[in-house]
C-alpha cells in the first residue's frame, strides 16, 4: 500500500510539472479530487486517482492535464467569451470546438500529446458505444465529428450509425468550412468567429427566451444607474474643452437619396473617364458575376435612428474610459499630421509687384527716396486641394472587443485633427442586420430556394459622422460600435460600393477611402447558397475597379489580416494597438510633399 502511494505521489508531481511546463506558468497549482475535472488561470482540479496500475484512469489523467494546460496557454477567456452563441447547447458544442483547436495545437509539436489525447478519446467512444445514456448525444456526435476531422482519425463505423440522426446536420454545418476552420487554428479570434457563425447556423431548438430578458434587464439596470446630472456635467467638460465650430450645412444626402438599391448586372466597366465625374456622369462599379437575391430589406442609416441620445453617450463614455492611455497615444501622433497639414495651407505672399495690396513696410522707403515707385504684394495661391476623407470600419462580429473599440477611437480622433485642417471627414460602418441571412434568407425559402441566388443577407450601413456633420455633434455616435448585438456579418464588396458612390456625389476635389478591416468578407447565409469564394471575388472585381479608373485614393489596414492580396495600397498590423498609428502614418503619406505634387499636377 505504502509502495502505492509513493507511486502514486511521483506521478502526481510528474502531472503537476508536465502541467505547469505546457501552460507556461510554472506557479500554477494542480490538485487531485472531487471526481470533478475543472480548471482556472491558476488552477487545475483533476479527478483523484486511486492507482498507477489502473490503465484507464493513468490514460484519462495524462490527457485531461494536456487538454486544460493547452487551454490555459492557447485559449484567451476574453476572446471567447465575446464570441460565444446563445443558447447552452450550442455554447456546449463552442467550448468543445475551442477544447479540440487547442489540443490540435498542442499535438503539432508534441508526439506524446497526441497519443495521450487521442488514446483517451479511443476509451470514452467506447465507453459512448457500450452506453445507453442518450442525454448528450449532440454533444458527443459534434465532437467525435469536429475531432476525427481536426484529428484526421479513422471514422468508427459503431459511432457513425449511433449518430447517423445528427450527422447530417453537422455535416451540413460544417460543409466546404472545416479547411477554413484548420487554416485558422493558431488565430483564435477568427476561429471563434467562424465556429460561432457555423454553431448558430445549425439552427439549434432551444429556448434562449430566459438569456434575453436577462441581458435586457442588465441593459436597463446600467442605464438607470446613470443620472440625468452626471450625463449633464460630462456633456459640459467635452464642450468646454472641444473647439468653437459653427454648424455647417446639414447633411445634404438625405438617406432616401443616399440609398444605392440596385446591384447592376454586366461586364466591369473599365471605360472609366474621371472628367465625366466631375461633369456629373454617373459611372457605377458594376460586375457581372454578382448580385442579390433581393435588396428589399437592406438599409442605409445614421448612428443617432438605432439608438436613442441616453445610450449613445453611455456607450461614447464607455469608450473614453476603455482607451484613454490609447487616446492620448494617438493624439500625439494625431498632432504630428495636423502640423504637416497645417504646414501645407499657410498662406504667403509674392511681393515688389506692380499691382495688388499695397505692401505698407516699404512705404518707408518712398518717403527716404521720392523716385522710388510704390510696391505692392499678392496672395500666393494655396497649394493643398478642398479634401475628403472617408473611413469605413469592418462591423462584422470578429471585430468585437479592442479592435472595434480602437477602430472607434481612432476614427473620432482623426475626424477632430483633420477638420481643424480644414479637411472633410465621414465615418461609415457596414455589417448586416441579421445572422442567419434574415428575411432575404426567409423570402429565398419562400420561393423554393432557386440556385446561385447572390448575397442572401440583409445589409446594413451605418453613417457614423456626415462629411458636413462637425465633430462635436457626432463624436457620441462613435461609441455605437461598442453596441452588443450591432457587429454581425461583412460583406466588403457592396459596402466599398456604397462608400464610393458616397463619396461621388462630394464636391471636393481630392478624395480619400481609408477601409479597416480584419478578415476577408464572410456571411454563411450567402456562402452556404454560392461558391465559396462568391464574396471574395466580387471585392476583388470592386477594389480593382476603383484602384484602376483613380478617382479617388484607396488604402486599406488590415488586422492581423493580409489585406494585400484585395487592395494595392495597403498594410498589415499584428497588434490592434498599432492601428491608431498606422492610420495616421498612411494619412501623413499621403498628404507629404510629393504625394501632393503629384495628385495636383
Amino acid at each position: 500500500m505504502g509502495k502505492n502511494n509513493e507511486y502514486l505521489d511521483y506521478f502526481k508531481t510528474a502531472i503537476t510539472s508536465t502541467v505547469r511546463s505546457l501552460s507556461d506558468n510554472g506557479k500554477i497549482e494542480v490538485t487531485f479530487g472531487d471526481g470533478v475535472l475543472k480548471s482556472d488561470k491558476k488552477k487545475i482540479n483533476l479527478p483523484e486517482i486511486k492507482s498507477v496500475n489502473n490503465q484507464i484512469e493513468y490514460i484519462k489523467i495524462r490527457a485531461m492535464a494536456d487538454s486544460e494546460a493547452l487551454k490555459i496557454k492557447c485559449s484567451n477567456q476574453e476572446i471567447l467569451r465575446s464570441f460565444e452563441p446563445r443558447g447552452n447547447i450550442s455554447k456546449q458544442l463552442y467550448e468543445i470546438a475551442e477544447k479540440i483547436r487547442c489540443e490540435k495545437i498542442g499535438s503539432i509539436n508534441f508526439k506524446g500529446i497526441r497519443e495521450n489525447i487521442n488514446n483517451f478519446h479511443n476509451l470514452k467512444n467506447k465507453e459512448i458505444i457500450e452506453s445507453e445514456n442518450k442525454e448528450y448525444e449532440l454533444a458527443d456526435a459534434f465532437e467525435y465529428f469536429f475531432r476525427n476531422n481536426i484529428f484526421k482519425l479513422n471514422k468508427n463505423e459503431e459511432l457513425e450509425k449511433k449518430y447517423k440522426n445528427f450527422n447530417k446536420t453537422i455535416a451540413s454545418a460544417l460543409k466546404n468550412k472545416l479547411e477554413h476552420l484548420d487554416e485558422s487554428l493558431l488565430d483564435q479570434k477568427k476561429f471563434n468567429f467562424l465556429m460561432s457563425n457555423l454553431i448558430s447556423n445549425m439552427q439549434i431548438d432551444e429556448d434562449i427566451s430566459r438569456e434575453n430578458n436577462k441581458e435586457n434587464e442588465t441593459i436597463n439596470n446600467d442605464q438607470e444607474n446613470q443620472s440625468q446630472d452626471e450625463q449633464n456635467q460630462n456633456l459640459k467638460e467635452e464642450s468646454d474643452n472641444e473647439m468653437s465650430v459653427e454648424t455647417s450645412l446639414s447633411d445634404a444626402e438625405s438617406l432616401a437619396s443616399e440609398k444605392d438599391t440596385d446591384i447592376d448586372s454586366g461586364e466591369i466597366d473599365e471605360s472609366f473617364d474621371s472628367s465625366n465625374h466631375k461633369k456629373g456622369v454617373d459611372k457605377k462599379i458594376v460586375d457581372k458575376k454578382y448580385k442579390s437575391y433581393t435588396n428589399e430589406f437592406d438599409e442605409i442609416i445614421s448612428a443617432e435612428d438605432l439608438e436613442n441620445d441616453k445610450e449613445l453617450l453611455r456607450l461614447r463614455q464607455n469608450l473614453d474610459q476603455q482607451l484613454l492611455s490609447l487616446k492620448n497615444f494617438i493624439s500625439k501622433l494625431a498632432n504630428k499630421l495636423q502640423r504637416k497639414l497645417l504646414a501645407k495651407q499657410n498662406r504667403s505672399w509674392d511681393f515688389d509687384l506692380e499691382e495688388g495690396l499695397l505692401d505698407t513696410s516699404k512705404l518707408t522707403r518712398v518717403i527716404t527716396d521720392p523716385l522710388n515707385s510704390l510696391s505692392f504684394k499678392k496672395e500666393k495661391d494655396i497649394d493643398f486641394k478642398d479634401t475628403l476623407v472617408t473611413i469605413l470600419i469592418d462591423n462584422s462580429g470578429s471585430m468585437r472587443g479592442k479592435p472595434i473599440s480602437v477602430a472607434a477611437i481612432c476614427a473620432d480622433i482623426l475626424s477632430r485633427t483633420l477638420e481643424r485642417c480644414a479637411v472633410k471627414v465621414e465615418v461609415l460602418g457596414f455589417t448586416t442586420k441579421h445572422w442567419k441571412g434574415g428575411k432575404s434568407r426567409e423570402k429565398w425559402i419562400n420561393n423554393n430556394k432557386p440556385t446561385f441566388p447572390g448575397r442572401l443577407n440583409d445589409l446594413r450601413h451605418i453613417i457614423y459622422k456626415s462629411a458636413d456633420t462637425p465633430w462635436r455633434l457626432a463624436k457620441k455616435n462613435m461609441g455605437l460600435m461598442l453596441k452588443e448585438g450591432l457587429l454581425k456579418e461583412n460583406i466588403d464588396g457592396e459596402s466599398l460600393k456604397w462608400a464610393y458612390n458616397k463619396i461621388l456625389k462630394r464636391k471636393e476635389e481630392r478624395k480619400i477611402l481609408m477601409v479597416i478591416s480584419d478578415g476577408a468578407p464572410v456571411d454563411d447565409s450567402t456562402l452556404s447558397a454560392n461558391s465559396n469564394e462568391y464574396l471574395e471575388n466580387n471585392l476583388k472585381s470592386t477594389v480593382k475597379w476603383i484602384e484602376r479608373n483613380n478617382f479617388i485614393e484607396l488604402l486599406a489596414i488590415g488586422i492581423g489580416h493580409d489585406v494585400t492580396r484585395y487592395y494595392k495600397n495597403a498594410i498589415k498590423i499584428t497588434d490592434v494597438q498599432d492601428l491608431g498609428d498606422a492610420m495616421i502614418n498612411q494619412l501623413t503619406n499621403l498628404f507629404s510633399e510629393k504625394k501632393i505634387k503629384k495628385t495636383l499636377h
